[in-house]
């Protein structure tokens, strides 16, 4: 997983292209020197005077999933299975998104399945496919829809199965301030949406039960 994460990390330090009607990297700098004067302090002190700069370096990588396309990662796949057609499984992926009401972190994991139709894809594109859609601003419901649609979509599996738990910091750090607090979502697709079984089933292999 970690030359997973290395992989996405490299893309994000590529120099950037200036995309007609996208702010320019003066101007982002710009921005935050005025978001900076907006909280009180001096941009032009020395601890602030390249604070601009690694917010704008910071904000192109944690942003960064708006410049790929999950669909894409999700093009090979395998049919040499040896038969093999019951739950795929990849669980405790962890990722960290961002909050679209007040751009504040949401850290959590993400447990994806699928049931296979004669072709599974390589594990890594399942956590890829997570950190692209975590990387863009977000709901958790929304970002839940998101990966198993396009894993539906694609590799049209039998069913899909995602479960997304993570923390707010939306919660944590403004308004009714309570650490600790976990969100969960889940959605199915396919056979595993009506059949109650499956879906118990998934839930048991993911926290582990026997």
């Amino acid at each position: 997983m970690d030359a997973v994460i290395k992989k996405f990390s490299s893309q994000t330090d590529k120099p950037e292209t200036h995309d007609k009607g996208r702010p320019s990297q003066a101007e982002v700098e710009a921005a935050v020197r005025v978001l900076l004067r907006w909280t009180g302090d001096n941009p032009d002190r020395e601890g602030l005077l390249d604070t601009p700069k690694r917010v704008a370096k910071a904000y192109r990588e944690m942003f960064s999933g708006y410049h790929m396309d999950p669909a894409e990662e999700l093009g090979r796949t395998f049919e040499e299975v040896a038969g093999y057609n019951d739950l795929v499984i990849v669980k405790d992926i962890e990722f960290h998104s961002h909050c679209e009401h007040h751009m504040v972190p949401i850290i959590g994991k993400a447990h994806v399945g699928y049931l296979p139709d004669g072709k599974v894809v390589g594990l890594s594109k399942i956590i890829r496919v997570v950190e692209i859609f975590a990387h863009r601003l977000q709901t958790q419901e929304a970002m839940t829809a998101q990966i198993a649609g396009v894993i539906q979509d694609v590799l049209k599996p039998r069913g899909v199965a995602v479960i997304l738990e993570a923390e707010h910091m939306c919660i944590a750090m403004r308004g009714i301030r309570k650490q600790g607090s976990t969100t969960l979502t889940s959605t199915f697709t396919g056979v595993l949406k009506d059949n109650p079984e499956e879906q118990a089933r998934f839930i048991n292999l993911v926290r582990g039960a026997k």
